[in-house]
């Protein structure tokens, strides 16, 4: 077998079963192959790719080494095709979205269905990254237009549409002695804002947009946080909130997504921390009609998010 990604997979099931007969029952092969083929690996390596000695099983340090070049196969051949794509289809148009992963759930959800919907002649490829890099690539013309919040932060070099936006909310898990029993939406001014911010905290990672805004609610309040731990994702940050890792400040689209479970949520007020959705491309830079459209479509929609 030489296909990267499927090499991914039988190591990524093999790992989590950290057992032969499961893994292959799981990856609809035989047992004896999937041996096999694990032992050819290492064969032609040289060297053993998993320890097998202890469970969960894991990688070697040459497995990992393995593991990361298989990354970057499936990574390059990702590339090549999205590079190809204008040869391969050349009836079709293709629009490179840059956006942050967290975001793109809940704007790509709103926006794509009818773009495409109306637009099927159209190929979206999307680059997830941090909004720095994003910006980055869309000065670079890397990309042709960049979704995200809090648009002021944006280069000037930038033609800005504005849509839309969401409440934040300090997240407060049962464990806090804040905590109120039978409540969940609480009122704004309900709780001393200042006084949940010295409380443990659990965050986003710096290089993210509401992590830019709550390290100025700290600077207003004159606070140095006690971080416990910081996430890339506002995901893994907002789910381990919720269970009583430390408070954090998490967004209505995220919060929607996360499983039902006792917390309260306090409103913040839009002079504190104000969000809105963005969509930008490069000043001077030809719009494609098909953009264009995407761009009309975006003003259009309601992209206004809020928990009730």
């Amino acid at each position: 077998m030489h296909d990267p990604e499927a090499l991914q997979h039988y190591l990524d099931v093999l790992l989590r079963e950290s057992n032969f007969t499961r893994a292959a029952h799981e990856l609809y092969i035989s047992q004896p192959y999937l041996t096999q083929l694990i032992k050819r690996i290492e064969k032609k390596l040289g060297t053993p790719i998993i320890n097998r000695d202890s469970i969960p099983f894991t990688l070697t340090e040459a497995g990992t080494i393995y593991y990361q070049y298989l990354e970057k196969i499936s990574y390059d051949h990702l590339q090549l095709d999205r590079k190809l794509a204008q040869f391969i289809r050349p009836d079709h148009e293709i629009i490179k979205i840059g956006v942050l992963e967290s975001l793109g759930t809940f704007l790509l959800s709103v926006l794509l269905p009818p773009f495409l919907a109306e637009n099927s002649d159209v190929e979206i490829q999307l680059f997830e990254a941090f909004p720095r890099e994003t910006e980055k690539r869309l000065l670079n013309e890397q990309i042709d237009c960049y979704l995200g919040q809090t648009p002021e932060t944006l280069n000037k070099g930038l033609d800005v549409y504005v849509n839309g936006g969401e409440t934040y909310y300090v997240v407060i898990a049962p464990n806090s002695p804040f905590y109120q029993k039978d409540r969940f939406i609480l009122e704004p001014d309900e709780l001393d804002l200042k006084e949940l911010l010295e409380q443990p905290l659990v965050l986003s990672a710096p290089e993210s947009a509401i992590r830019h805004q709550v390290n100025g609610l700290f600077q207003k309040y004159n606070i140095t946080p006690k971080i416990v731990l910081e996430s890339n994702s506002i995901l893994t940050a907002t789910n381990l909130a919720t269970k009583g890792v430390g408070l954090t400040i998490s967004a209505a689209s995220i919060l929607k997504r996360m499983n039902h479970t006792p917390i309260n949520l306090l409103p913040l007020d839009d002079s504190l921390l104000k969000i809105e959705f963005f969509m930008a491309i490069k000043k001077k830079h030809e719009v494609s009609p098909k953009l264009q459209n995407m761009i009309e479509l975006f003003q259009k929609l309601d992209l206004k998010s809020e928990i009730k």
